[in-house]
């Protein structure tokens, strides 16, 4: 039996306060399906308390007007802690959700890290005011925090998406609340921990795991200015429609259904290992998985052998061997859809050629076998709607023309990919493709880089100058002839 890990309180104005409520929400193991942790549930009283803590240090803290590269001072600060534990909050979001101690390392933990190095480098070096010259005289242009933020984030990557929203907001002088997803509560209580004794003002930064409907409590709440969610694109239209009514900003990062176009001269050797890594990385629970593959039909039987010997061998295992590549998925509810989502591509003509059903060897656990499907045309509907599993369709094209044409052919436009050895013609190819991030003969993410999609993955970006302008709001101070303020 696991040590539960237990927690009674909720983070907000800089302490751990008692919960409101007395219910309790249970952390279950992907991996042992046993329970793993157990944390208050929040209540309507616990949000408006966190919101009031926010809104209160906004508007009479320090935290908005304190100078940047004071910020980024403690910024810093909080980075160079979770590094620190590196290996506690990655074994921790393991035990969480599931994924592949590797990948917790790098991708939830590393990466979570240097999004908020970025920003705190960002916070030094940016303009936060700048002087033009105005038709009548000099307009004074700042660049002011959004003020109180609420910050959405999802089970499959927390902490790494939880910098998305909290590294602009912390950089732009705003003040956030936090509302992890209820499956992954305890590496944002290890976060808060650091948090706490960090210097951040009381109530810049407030965390409490709540469910949907506490969720909605808090997009609606009236002193909230701005909404950052990172999750389904059906959730994402609700927060954008309540924030519409509202004229509340909002930054949506949704779903997607990402197109790896092969190209005839792929180097297969080189291309199939980075592949995998993208398609099915986090146990395929990932926006910007390479799910479609589209190969050219004069080499599509050469490409399908090389895929499914690469899926055949990708390491099924317990998530907390570094030997992993896949592990469970993070509840017996996605379980039950993406093996629904396998039933309909038999159902509708696709040829299973890799996995399709439950590892052999786990009695316990919510595991599939990362799954190969070829002869997918892309109006079934494995290759339209997001999976969020290990399940990859290969999907045949005659020509550059048609695989843009396929790769666009889809509700979203979040990620994609080109492989071939003519960088021209690679580059060519995406531009055309429709969606925010794009990547060729590789898979990578860059911070400094604006990060969001196109169509209904989204709206705004995040990451990059643009991820902070998302957190700010511009004013113009327009002023007589011969004047000239001093620059904060």
């Amino acid at each position: 039996m696991t040590d539960l890990i237990t927690y009674d309180t909720f983070f907000i104005g800089g302490k751990f306060v008692p919960a409101a409520g007395s219910g309790t929400v249970e952390v279950v193991s992907p991996t042992t399906e046993e329970v793993i942790g157990r944390v208050p549930e929040a209540t309507v009283a616990d949000m408006d308390r966190a919101v009031a803590a926010a809104r209160d240090a906004f508007d009479h803290g320090p935290w908005s007007t304190t100078a940047p590269a004071e910020r980024a001072d403690i910024m810093a600060a909080v980075s160079m802690e979770i590094m620190g534990r590196m290996d506690e909050f990655a074994t921790l979001i393991t035990k969480e959700n599931g994924c592949p101690f590797t990948f917790s390392q790098m991708g939830q933990v590393f990466a979570a890290t240097a999004v908020l190095d970025y920003f705190t480098g960002l916070a030094r070096t940016f303009s936060f005011e700048e002087l033009r010259d105005g038709m009548l005289g000099p307009t004074l242009v700042r660049r002011e925090p959004v003020g109180v933020c609420a910050g959405i984030i999802p089970w499959n990557v927390p902490l790494f998406i939880t910098m998305l929203k909290l590294a602009p907001a912390l950089a732009s002088g705003s003040t956030i609340v936090l509302k992890p997803a209820p499956e992954t509560p305890l590496d944002a209580y290890a976060l808060a921990e650091i948090l706490e004794r960090s210097g951040l003002p009381e109530g810049v930064v407030n965390i409490v795991p709540a469910d949907r409907e506490v969720g909605e409590h808090l997009v609606r709440h009236p002193a909230i200015d701005k909404v950052s969610f990172t999750g389904s694109t059906a959730a994402g239209r609700k927060i954008g429609a309540i924030c519409g009514e509202q004229l509340k900003r909002v930054t949506l990062e949704l779903g997607g259904k990402s197109a790896a176009i092969m190209c005839d001269d792929v180097d297969l050797e080189a291309a199939i290992p980075q592949l995998m890594g993208a398609a099915l990385m986090n146990n395929g629970q990932a926006c910007v998985a390479q799910t479609r593959i589209l190969a050219p039909r004069s080499r599509y039987e050469e490409i399908k052998d090389a895929l499914a010997s690469a899926v055949a061998a990708f390491t099924v295992g317990d998530p907390l061997d570094p030997a992993t590549e896949c592990g469970p998925l993070v509840a017996e509810r996605q379980r039950q859809r993406v093996e629904g989502y396998i039933a309909k591509g038999r159902e509708e003509g696709a040829t299973l050629v890799v996995g399709g059903g439950r590892p052999a060897g786990f009695d316990k656990g919510f595991f599939v076998e990362p799954t190969l499907f070829a002869d997918v045309d892309n109006s079934m509907t494995i290759a339209r709607e997001e999976i969020f599993g290990p399940v990859l369709s290969l999907i045949p094209y005659d020509g550059d023309a048609e695989a843009v044409s396929i790769a666009n052919d889809s509700d979203y436009g979040l990620s994609g990919s080109v492989w071939s050895t003519d960088l021209d013609r690679a580059v060519g190819i995406a531009r055309q493709v429709r969606t925010g991030t794009y990547q060729v003969n590789m898979l990578a993410m860059d911070f400094g880089s604006p990060f969001g999609g196109f169509k209904s993955s989204g709206l705004g970006r995040e990451l990059g100058p643009e991820g902070l302008a998302a957190f700010l709001e511009d004013k113009s101070i327009a002023m007589p002839a011969g004047s000239e303020p001093k620059l904060l």
